[in-house]
């Protein structure tokens, strides 16, 4: 299967004026951690649209619409370097564009892209942006789009430098551009770009990735969907074995693929004590509402915790004792610990190793409420940039209540999470 690149272009804003708008836009701490790693890569199918002859002019047209409210997407990213040695960067809102690409893929069905047991790897070609890191996007749009007409629909990929948008602001984006799309004058939210105009310095050795990113082994990915009878049953489930009534769905969920893919992991020396190694659970934490921000804020307002138990604790103590160790951290996430996390200058990375299994994404963004006039998407896959072994990806689902989990393992680990019992009986609850 094949996919054509016809056209690439640069969209600007419709509108050049900057009076009354953002100019400048100063990376804070929690954008600054981001720098190192890659753009967010998401991407929506649809059937195609009745009539799809001025498709790829119009949606160029709504881009240039809706980048007027998001100056910074149209911008590009900016560094300075300091007397000591240090740097600080910026987005440099000068309207130099985001990329647009059209491509094609005749040979390719929507069902070839849904309907496969795995994830099929043709998908990574429809995203751009492929493989750079954020602090490249000196020399890389903010922003980019690649919409590839499929034999009978169309792939809307679409790729976000990280460091200046989080998961709520990339969708958000994503959600105006389709209000402008389908006819709207005015987006619904309004983006909120209030922060403070002081740089702040960062060394220069701080843009490097991980090693556990950079070397991964062959790789399997893979749609699991829970429905919302599933997680509330799952959620009773969680709430009966740690004698509470606190757990959420959310909480239970993440206990049951904690548990999952660590009896999934194969102890490399036979001869190790597996059940007395640690097992780290990560977790990604919004802060605009902790800290109180508005919920338009435009940029990062993101940071990891983690907690960690032994292998042995984990899994013989029954979903109920994961599940609690998860409630407790997410307890402790206070307004005050949300600001104690931005302003520790000494906290300089997203996450300081890989961990072995995590969870990113949300079942609250909307993904398909994106209406872009021709009919909601009918489903939604991630690009490779991020793909480690044990990451899942956590979308809402496309009927109200359930969620859709992208989940990236290596090979033997996914034929084990096929056949992991505690796993498979909570999909058919």
């Amino acid at each position: 299967m094949e996919v054509i690149m016809i056209s690439s272009c640069l969209v600007g804003r419709e509108s050049n004026e900057i009076s009354n708008t953002i100019i400048r836009l100063e990376l804070n701490p929690w954008d600054l951690r981001l720098l190192p790693i890659v753009p967010i890569q998401r991407g929506l199918i649809f059937h195609k649209p009745a009539h799809s002859q001025n498709i790829i002019h119009h949606l160029k047209n709504s881009l240039s619409r809706a980048l007027n409210s998001f100056p910074p997407l149209a911008g590009r990213l900016a560094a300075t370097q300091h007397h000591d040695g240090t740097k600080s960067y910026f987005v440099d809102c000068n309207n130099a564009g985001a990329e647009f690409t059209h491509a094609a893929a005749a040979a390719v069905s929507v069902s070839d892209l849904i309907g496969p047991n795995y994830i099929p790897d043709i998908v990574y070609s429809f995203f751009p942006l492929d493989r750079v890191t954020n602090f490249e996007a000196i020399s890389e749009p903010l922003l980019a789009v690649q919409v590839t007409e499929l034999a009978d629909g169309l792939f809307l990929g679409c790729a976000a430098n990280h460091a200046v948008v989080d998961g709520t602001s990339f969708w958000h984006f994503i959600n105006s551009w389709s209000e402008i799309s389908r006819g709207l004058d005015t987006i619904s939210k309004t983006p909120v770009f209030e922060r403070s105009n002081k740089p702040v310095k960062v060394s220069g050795d701080d843009n490097h990735l991980p090693p556990s990113m950079m070397q991964t082994p062959p790789l399997l990915k893979k749609v699991f969907h829970f429905g919302k009878e599933s997680l509330a049953k799952l959620k009773d489930k969680a709430n009966s074995s740690g004698g509470t009534d606190k757990i959420s769905s959310y909480q239970a969920l993440a206990a049951l693929l904690w548990r999952a893919t660590t009896r999934c992991q194969k102890s490399i020396n036979i001869h190790t004590h597996v059940s007395s190694q640690e097992v780290d659970f990560i977790l990604l934490v919004g802060a605009r509402s902790r800290i109180g921000l508005d919920e338009g804020y435009f940029g990062n307002a993101i940071y990891t915790v983690g907690t960690s138990t032994t292998r042995r604790e984990l899994l013989q103590n029954g979903i109920g004792y994961a599940a609690l160790k998860i409630n407790e951290l997410v307890k402790q996430q206070t307004r005050e610990a949300a600001i104690e996390d931005f302003e520790d200058s000494e906290n300089r990375a997203f996450m300081r190793k890989w961990p072995s299994f995590f969870i990113i994404g949300s079942p609250r963004h909307d993904v398909y409420g994106n209406d872009f006039g021709w009919g909601k998407p009918v489903g939604v896959r991630c690009g490779r940039g991020r793909d480690t072994d044990g990451k899942i990806t956590i979308f809402p689902a496309a009927e109200s209540g359930g969620v859709d989990l992208e989940v990236t393992l290596a090979a033997e680990k996914m034929v084990a999470l096929e056949d992991d019992p505690e796993f498979i009986s909570a999909l058919a609850l």
